[in-house]
């Protein structure tokens, strides 16, 4: 089956594609028939076929800074369901400010709210809020560069920002069937006329989570790649055929 279009964060937030709001049928059918052709094309040679979702740069808060930012007892609107079970796009959004005080405005936030606070930004964001975050697993906040987040009721500095490391969505399940046990990243292949190989792609496994690639928007700039494409897993044999090449 031909993966739909799935999206990390919100697709108006994102503006890669056509699949937001604005999306019409014949641009679906379009995609829809390139994507047949890719797979003709590459087949299971060109290794393991995997979903690609594209983050816009979003927020994670906390209960106590998300009632600074939008007032008491404020909790998060769901606007949007995410392809992984439970998350969601939220109503609210944020300004997000850098030591430049250029201001990146309506981050959305991503629920359901978490017990740490964090923006994820592209490297492009990055450069022009004037910070430099590390790139990071969510949740970890190692280093992470000083930010301030805006809302309609308040405002606060947290040391938040970073940069997601690419990552595969998995289910112990996808581990055993690819032989991945004892893994802890891949190399993702994406052919065509922008083609590359992603490496150091963590692998991030949950019972609850459904298989799919996570990329950032300059990543997925970078390969022409937008939400739902199918891009290939290399095996350890297709990575030592690489290597020879």
């Amino acid at each position: 089956m031909i993966p739909m279009p799935k999206n990390a964060s919100a697709c108006e937030d994102c503006g890669l594609c056509a699949f937001g709001q604005n999306s019409v049928e014949s641009n679906a059918v379009d995609r829809i028939a390139r994507e047949v052709a890719r797979q003709i094309r590459g087949g299971d040679g060109e290794g393991i076929p995997i979903s690609v979702g594209v983050s816009a740069r979003h927020a994670h808060v906390d209960d106590e800074t998300l009632e600074i930012l939008f007032g008491p007892r404020h909790a998060l609107t769901p606007y949007r369901d995410l392809y992984q079970p439970g998350a969601f796009a939220a109503e609210e959004v944020i300004s997000v400010v850098g030591p430049r005080l250029r201001a990146i405005e309506r981050v959305r936030i991503l629920g359901p709210s978490r017990s740490y606070n964090q923006v994820e930004l592209a490297r492009t964001d990055a450069i022009f809020l004037g910070v430099d975050p590390p790139v990071r697993d969510s949740g970890d906040l190692a280093d992470a560069e000083s930010v301030t987040f805006i809302g309609p009721k308040g405002a606060v500095t947290l040391d938040a920002a970073i940069r997601a490391a690419r990552h595969i969505h998995l289910r112990p399940e996808d581990v055993t069937r690819y032989g991945f046990e004892g893994r802890e990243s891949v190399h993702v292949c994406v052919r065509g006329e922008k083609g590359v190989t992603y490496e150091n792609v963590r692998l991030k496994i949950d019972d609850s989570y459904l298989p799919e690639l996570h990329l950032d928007t300059d990543d997925a700039n970078a390969a022409d790649l937008v939400c739902g494409d199918t891009v290939y897993i290399l095996t350890q044999k297709l990575m030592t055929s690489v290597g020879r090449q």
